[in-house]
């Protein structure tokens, strides 16, 4: 974990309620894709805990949806604002061993997926994506992802991703989800294959002091910002359940 400031460079709207946020500054402490930031907002006191959609040696970007006052002061950020980071928080996922993955996201879970599909083609692997959105209108990314070689299927609305899954069949060896949990839960039902998910949570701190976003495991307690938010689907305690 490191602290530090950083400059917006760039901050547009990428649909009515969702924004991408170009930061310079360092970012030699993100080494996976799925790793978050924790951005402090000038007048609130909690930081507010941002999924890294992709980054380099000097600039991060970050993709946000609008839900209350933090984010919505991101929102009326210009370029030049400065911010203070806490970055390379949590596990975020691991590509290795896999050779066909499958990547499902759904809305503001689809930008970690983006950086993992970058890291994928490093690798010189190709993707199978899937992507949700509640309608067209909500649908963003779907253009970076293409320009990776990954033209992603969407599914919207009652259209539930899953469905989608199912219907095309993808040959795959293991999946990386991200998005909310009733997705995820639906997600580890439908795909018996190894898979890793990203899990969001209400955070204190970000970086396991708190323990305020602790979940239970087979394994026992874990918190979401230091053990997580990335877990294996056969750690979680509702795959139990799903089997009982």
């Amino acid at each position: 974990m490191k602290q530090g400031l950083y400059t917006c460079t760039a901050n547009r709207a990428l649909t009515h309620d969702t924004y991408e946020m170009k930061l310079a500054g360092d970012t030699s402490a993100i080494v996976r894709p799925g790793q978050f930031v924790n951005i402090r907002i000038e007048g609130l006191y909690l930081r507010r805990p941002i999924s890294v959609c992709d980054w380099d040696g000097g600039s991060l970007t970050l993709i946000y949806k609008v839900v209350g006052e933090g984010t919505a002061a991101l929102a009326r950020a210009q370029a030049g604002a400065r911010f203070d980071l806490l970055t390379g928080l949590g596990n975020g996922y691991s590509t290795e061993g896999s050779r066909e993955p499958l990547l499902v996201g759904g809305g503001v879970g689809v930008p970690p997926l983006y950086g993992l599909c970058r890291a994928f083609r490093k690798r010189g692997i190709v993707p199978k994506v899937f992507l949700g959105f509640r309608s067209a209108e909500d649908v963003f990314y779907r253009d970076e992802f293409a320009a990776l070689g990954c033209e992603p299927e969407i599914a919207l609305g009652s259209e539930f991703v899953t469905d989608r899954i199912a219907a095309k069949a993808p040959v795959y060896d293991a999946y990386f989800a991200c998005g909310p949990e009733p997705m995820l839960r639906a997600v580890w039902k439908s795909l018996r294959r190894p898979g890793q998910l990203s899990f969001e949570s209400r955070m204190g701190c970000g970086f396991g002091a708190c323990v305020g976003c602790t979940c239970r495991t087979i394994t026992g307690n874990k918190r979401i910002c230091t053990d997580g938010p990335v877990l294996t689907a056969d750690e979680l305690i509702w795959n139990r359940e799903e089997n009982a």
